[in-house]
């Protein structure tokens, strides 16, 4: 599975998000510190959802951090605009 999908599927096991866009930036990487070759290492991801409204900026961040998991070890550069 993409890594793309695999933030896709667990951030909205997490969140059921009423927005959710995952862009597969790699490509704008290639040949800098972090590309693994793989096409899969730097991301952005842009999410609504009820379950961040009594959370701070840090919280919302530690929770997608949480809920990516092990993803975490697999993406080099997480770009997140939570809200």
């Amino acid at each position: 599975m993409a890594v793309s999908d695999e933030i896709i599927e667990r951030l909205t096991q997490a969140f059921q998000p009423t927005e959710l866009e995952v862009v597969n930036e790699s490509h704008r990487h290639a040949g800098h510190a972090g590309d693994d070759g793989t096409g899969e290492s730097h991301f952005k991801v842009r999410i609504r959802a009820a379950a961040f409204g009594p959370m701070g900026r840090l919280d919302r961040h530690r929770a997608v951090q949480k809920a990516l998991g092990d993803l975490n070890t697999r993406i080099h550069a997480l770009a997140l605009d939570i809200g």
